[in-house]
């Protein structure tokens, strides 16, 4: 099994990979308590980890599955895994399944999205093959047209529907709409967004005796995260043990929280991937423990590293170079970003702080300008919009006393998460 310990994970990093050794040339040559290394800052790291003249990988492209992750269409950004190294993954992701309710003989369906180098529908599909009890898969994908992919699911009396809560969502719609129902389901398994109370009255209707589930907690750059905890809060996952070390720290400090029910950010080490090294990075979601002697965490939302709406994720720095982009007159002095959920729906308003006294009519046209940006930056937002999936991006204009700022610090809060978590 290729799971390292700690302390052999750094030296392998800082010996063959040059992002790392420059990131730990102050440490001392032995180093053994994790918070003796610093926390990787995603910028950097996505700055050294490029397709020419790599930093970050700590050997040529060789032998290796390339996945897309978050980012621009003008600097994607890809993550690399040993046949190994995948292996592992879906293997110890697959074994979280049956945690989450995977049982003997059951069909599943496979609604993730394939193609383009992203990941969800292949790491599913492998995941399930890995696990610990027999299954049969059902490859359909997210793209297949809703009416046959439906057809399918009767037609081998699924029992399982994996996919998006949004894709999951758009088929309980659709069967809805037929006024028919899967009465044979008996899990929905979800990932990749939170899942609300309104899409859970939605896919009851459709799936009368289906309980919604986590299938688990990664991510392509992150990897393993948590294992699905079973219950009925569907944000409570415990740690891969001995895969991974999650940690979550404070916000203001940085300092590792030990006790529950105290919020922080998510860093996590991943102690068996070795080409490309995670270790202590952030994952760009807030935590808190439930049970700290045995790993066991709530997720409560993204962190100011990115946002997760509907099926579309941004990052901090994709608006801000949306912004920069369209104002040439300075009129910005603060932003926020202001993820708000109505009508069934996700939706992202880029909270703006200017000064007093400016000409509205040339707000107007700034902040169009603005969305205008950000979307061919990120054409799957507006794709989700045409496909009614989210909300369009919107502008709100803001004095720079209105923006919300952290109590105990006065820093900026970067991302305000007002859609609700019950």
């Amino acid at each position: 099994m290729p799971v390292q310990q700690f302390s052999d994970l750094v030296r392998f990093a800082r010996d063959r990979s040059p992002f790392y050794a420059g990131l730990y040339a102050d440490l001392p040559p032995h180093v053994s308590r994790i918070t003796d290394v610093p926390v990787v800052d995603q910028d950097e790291f996505w700055a050294a980890n490029t397709l020419h003249d790599n930093r970050v990988l700590t050997a040529p492209l060789g032998e290796a599955v390339v996945f897309k992750t978050g980012g621009t269409t003008g600097t994607p950004r890809f993550s690399c895994y040993t046949r190994e190294e995948w292996q592992e993954f879906v293997t110890a992701f697959g074994a979280g399944m049956a945690d989450a309710g995977l049982r003997p003989g059951h069909r599943v369906a496979d609604l993730f999205y394939a193609g383009e180098l992203y990941a969800s529908f292949l790491f599913i599909l492998d995941s399930l093959a890995h696990a610990p009890v027999a299954n049969v898969r059902l490859p359909i994908g997210g793209g297949a047209p809703l009416e046959s992919t439906l057809t399918t699911i009767e037609d081998f009396d699924a029992h399982v529907v994996a996919g998006t809560p949004t894709t999951l969502c758009r088929l309980a719609e659709h069967i809805a709409s037929t006024g028919r129902q899967l009465p044979g389901v008996e899990l929905l398994f979800f990932g990749g967004e939170a899942l609300f109370a309104d899409q859970r009255r939605l896919l009851s209707a459709a799936f009368p005796n289906a309980t919604p589930r986590s299938l688990g907690y990664a991510s392509v750059d992150g990897g393993l995260l948590g294992r699905p905890v079973p219950g009925p809060d569907t944000r409570t996952h415990r740690t891969f043990t001995p895969h991974t070390i999650v940690e979550i720290l404070d916000e203001t400090t940085g300092e590792p929280i030990r006790e529950p029910g105290r919020p922080g950010r998510v860093v996590v080490t991943q102690l068996f991937r070795s080409l490309m090294p995670v270790i202590r990075y952030p994952a760009g979601d807030r935590a808190e423990w439930t049970d700290t002697e045995g790993g066991a965490f709530r997720i409560l939302g993204r962190a100011e590293e990115g946002v997760r709406v509907g099926p579309v994720s941004l990052y901090w720095q994709d608006v801000t170079t949306a912004v920069a982009v369209a104002d040439t007159g300075g009129r910005v002095t603060g932003m926020q970003l202001v993820v708000r959920r109505w009508e069934g729906r996700d939706g992202l308003v880029l909270r703006l702080a200017t000064t007093p006294g400016q000409d509205p009519a040339a707000l107007e046209v700034f902040a169009k300008e603005v969305v205008t940006g950000l979307n061919t930056a990120r054409p799957l937002y507006p794709d989700s919009v045409a496909a009614g999936f989210v909300h369009p991006l919107s502008v709100e204009w803001a004095g720079h006393r209105d923006l919300v700022v952290n109590s105990r610090s006065g820093k900026l809060v970067r991302v305000i998460d007002e859609r609700p978590t019950a």
